[in-house]
C-alpha cells in the first residue's frame, strides 16, 4: 500500500509539474526578459489588428459625413474640456498611422467624452500639404485645432525650414521644438490635464475612462503616499523589455535567493539531527546534495522564466521611476507640462523622451503608469535614423521593438462584455 501511495504521489506531481512548466513556458515565451523568449510570439500583434481596424472602419464612417460620429451632440449640453489631446505628426514616406492613431482614441468615446476633449493635431511643417492626411477631409472633419508652421513669423519659419532641410542630428532639435508647441498650445486650452500621443499608437477600446480613473488614483497616490500635490505625468504606454532582473537590485535578488535556499535546508538539517533514522529515508549525505542543488535549480529556474512571467506588474497604477519607455503616451497635469515645455526650451536639443526623464531626475519628479498599458505602438520605422543600430535584434527595428506585450492580453470580448468598450 504504501508503495501505491508513493508512485500515485509522483505521478500527481509529474503531471503538476508538467502542466505548470507549460503554463509557466507558455507566458515567459511573451516575457522579453525571459531565458525563455519566443520573439515571434512575443511581438505578435493580436489585439493591436482589432483596433487598427477598429480605427479604419472609423475613420471611413467619418470621411463621409460632415460631422464627427464621436462629437455628435446630445441633448444635455457638452461638460468643461476636461483633457487635451496632443499629436504631433511628421510626414512618413509610407504615408504613417495618424488615421489608426486618431481612428483608435476617438472610436469608442461616448458624446460627453468626447465633448470633454480638445484634439490637437500638429502638422510640424512649413508646407503642411507634405503631409498626406493633411488634404485628407476626416483629419479637419475630427480635429478640434490643426496647427502648422506655414504662418510663423519670418525668422522662425525660417529657421524651421533650416532645420526641415537638415539629415542628420537636427532632429533632435526640430522634435523637441515640436513637443514643446504642443505642450503650449494644449496649456493655452487650459485644461486640467495634457495628454500628448505619438503618431503611431492605437488606443484600446474605453481608454479615455481608464486614463482618467487612472489620473484620479495617481493623485490619491501622490497625495496619500508621497505628500506632493503633483506628478509630473501618467504613463499610458510602456515597453517591459527593461523592466526585467536589473543589475541595480542584485543584492535584493541575492539576499532573497540565499533565504530561499537557506530555510528548507535548515530545516532539513534540523529533522536530519532531531530523527536520526531519516538518514536512511532520504536525508542522507547524498540526498541532503540532491536537495540543496534542486533548490538552487528551482532558483535559477526562477530567474531564467523572466521577472514579468513570474512577478508581473499589479494592474492599476504604479509608480515607475524608472525603466519607463518611452514617450508614446503621456498624460501631464497642466501645470507640469508649462514647466516642461520651459524646460525644453532652454535645453534647445535633446529627445523628448530622454528631457523628460532627465528633468523628473533633476526635479524629483513622481512618475506613474497604467498597467497593463492602454495604448500600443504600431510605428515600424523610427524618426531618430538608427532602426537597425545596436539596440536592434530578432531582425527588428529599433522601433519595432518599442512594443507592449501586456497591450496584446486585452480581450475585446471581455471588454465588451464589460462594458468598457
Amino acid at each position: 500500500m504504501r508503495l501505491s501511495l508513493t508512485r500515485l504521489a509522483t505521478l500527481v506531481f509529474a503531471i503538476f509539474t508538467v502542466w505548470l512548466t507549460r503554463r509557466l513556458h507558455a507566458r515567459a515565451a511573451r516575457d522579453p526578459t525571459s531565458l525563455f523568449f519566443n520573439p515571434r510570439t512575443g511581438y505578435a500583434p493580436r489585439y493591436s489588428l482589432v483596433r487598427r481596424q477598429q480605427a479604419l472602419d472609423y475613420i471611413g464612417s467619418a470621411q463621409n459625413t460632415s460631422i464627427s460620429p464621436a462629437a455628435s451632440s446630445s441633448a444635455s449640453p457638452p461638460p468643461d474640456k476636461n483633457l487635451c489631446v496632443g499629436i504631433p505628426s511628421i510626414a512618413r514616406p509610407n504615408g504613417g498611422y495618424l488615421a489608426e492613431t486618431i481612428g483608435s482614441l476617438l472610436s469608442s468615446l461616448t458624446p460627453p467624452e468626447r465633448a470633454s476633449i480638445h484634439l490637437i493635431v500638429l502638422i510640424p511643417h512649413t508646407t503642411p500639404s507634405l503631409h498626406p492626411s493633411y488634404a485628407e477631409s476626416w483629419l479637419h472633419i475630427l480635429a478640434d485645432d490643426i496647427v502648422t508652421y506655414a504662418d510663423l513669423p519670418a525668422p522662425e519659419r525660417d529657421h524651421i525650414v533650416h532645420l526641415e532641410a537638415t539629415d542628420g542630428p537636427e532632429y533632435l532639435t526640430k522634435g523637441l521644438f515640436d513637443y514643446q508647441v504642443v505642450l503650449q498650445r494644449c496649456a493655452a486650452m487650459h485644461t486640467p490635464y495634457i495628454a500628448v500621443f505619438e503618431d503611431d499608437v492605437v488606443a484600446m477600446e474605453g481608454w479615455y475612462a481608464r486614463a482618467m480613473r487612472a489620473v484620479e488614483r495617481a493623485e490619491w497616490k501622490s497625495a496619500v503616499k508621497h505628500a506632493s500635490l503633483e506628478f509630473l505625468y501618467l504613463r499610458l504606454f510602456y515597453t517591459e523589455e527593461f523592466l526585467g532582473w536589473n543589475r541595480e537590485s542584485w543584492g535584493r535578488y541575492l539576499f532573497w535567493s540565499a533565504g530561499v535556499w537557506a530555510v528548507p535546508m535548515g530545516l532539513l538539517l534540523y529533522l536530519r539531527e532531531r530523527y536520526p533514522g531519516l538518514k536512511a529515508r532520504g536525508l542522507s549525505t547524498r540526498g541532503m546534495g540532491l536537495f540543496a542543488w534542486g533548490i538552487v535549480a528551482v532558483v535559477g529556474f526562477y530567474f531564467a522564466l523572466g521577472r514579468i512571467a513570474v512577478s508581473p506588474l499589479q494592474e492599476g497604477v504604479q509608480l515607475m521611476q524608472n525603466f519607463g519607455c518611452c514617450s508614446q503616451a503621456l498624460v501631464f497635469p497642466r501645470g507640469r507640462a508649462l514647466m516642461l515645455a520651459t524646460y525644453m526650451a532652454e535645453r534647445g536639443r535633446g529627445a523628448p523622451d530622454v528631457l523628460i526623464e532627465e528633468y523628473a531626475n533633476e526635479k524629483g519628479e513622481l512618475r506613474w503608469a497604467v498597467s497593463p498599458s492602454l495604448v500600443q505602438h504600431i510605428g515600424r520605422k523610427s524618426s531618430k535614423k538608427d532602426d537597425f543600430g545596436e539596440k536592434s535584434k530578432y531582425g527588428m527595428s529599433v522601433a519595432e521593438k518599442i512594443w507592449s506585450f501586456g497591450f496584446e492580453e486585452w480581450d475585446p470580448r471581455i471588454l465588451r462584455d464589460r462594458g468598457v468598450a
